[in-house]
């Protein structure tokens, strides 16, 4: 059954106190076109991400974004630039010195009491620094361990999101299905028609033939022409307006289009293709049918293809 290339999904997972949010979207486009939106130390994961992706969406411009959030010092790494602590220090120490400060005394340069130089230093974001999920690069167990959550979130989403374009593939299935019972509808039509349509063409040419002919008769230099032959001509121009081969192909065409709508993969370039050829057939009954009723119905039959490949467009 087809899948729609439109299609939205979210998962989560939370796990050693981890956890991950996934969101998929998707919408039309010719080819698979894929754009992760991930935290950065996340990044050694995109492209496992980008392949399990791939096996379930052949088609469509696909848009992932990736939210985390931790709950666990694991993931936070405190350190202290000493080279700078140390040249800190000295400063303060200078500072003491110079102004005669003793003890308690160097509290004026600041308005909190306790160990006032360990407070100063500890303001300072040049000397302490916090780095998060540094234990994702250099652990094999924690990399481990974003990786299963990650994916368990990516496969929760993807259940959904497919879940959401196989649901919108069968509504479009449906309707295509309901526009080509309509053109066999119409194909029916044409065909028990055209018989009596090649007939009326065929006695036209005829009566027009017979005009053609007294006219000539009737001339100052009258024009031998063998009836046979002009007869023969008359009925070469009316098989030209059969239209049988048509719609014997635009029969074959419509088996193929219920047989296609069955098939499991990625349905759609041999929609886009198949839709081609039966407005290729439509045209040329179109441009073979001079009976005026033929000619309203093949404007119908063009039209129902119309929405047929409007369709299209949106199935993977």
């Amino acid at each position: 059954m087809p899948k729609s290339m439109t299609g939205f999904g979210r998962g989560e997972c939370q796990r050693y106190d981890r956890r991950f949010k996934i969101e998929i979207k998707s919408v039309n486009h010719r080819y698979g076109d894929f754009s992760i939106r991930l935290p950065r130390f996340l990044n050694a994961f995109e492209d496992k991400i980008r392949k399990r992706l791939a096996k379930d969406i052949a088609r469509g411009k696909v848009e992932v974004w990736v939210g985390f959030d931790s709950y666990t010092e694991r993931d936070i790494t405190a350190r202290v630039n000493w080279t700078f602590a140390d040249a800190y220090v000295k400063v303060l120490e200078e500072i003491r010195e110079k102004y005669g400060w003793t003890g308690s005394s160097v509290s004026m340069l600041t308005e909190n009491t306790g160990n006032t130089e360990l407070e100063l230093l500890a303001r300072n974001p040049d000397v302490v620094s916090f780095e998060k999920f540094e234990s994702a690069y250099n652990n094999k167990e924690t990399q481990n361990e974003f990786e299963e959550t990650l994916f368990a979130a990516l496969e929760e989403a993807l259940t959904n999101f497919n879940a959401m374009r196989k649901t919108e593939g069968d509504a479009l299935a449906n309707d295509i299905r309901e526009k080509q019972a309509n053109i066999q509808k119409l194909t029916t039509l044409i065909s028990e028609r055209a018989p009596a349509a090649v007939e009326e063409n065929a006695q036209k040419l005829k009566e027009r033939a017979a005009e053609l002919l007294a006219k000539l008769s009737e001339s100052t230099a009258p024009i031998e022409i063998a009836e046979s032959r002009f007869l023969t001509e008359i009925a070469l121009l009316a098989d030209r307006s059969a239209i049988d081969e048509e719609l014997t192909r635009l029969a074959s065409h419509l088996t193929q289009l219920d047989s296609i709508l069955e098939e499991t993969e990625p349905i759609g370039r041999k929609l886009d293709f198949l839709v081609q050829e039966l407005n290729r057939e439509a045209n040329t009954i179109g441009s073979k049918s001079t009976n005026q009723q033929l000619g309203k119905w093949v404007v119908e039959l063009k039209s129902e293809v119309e929405k047929i490949r409007e369709q299209v467009q949106n199935i993977e």
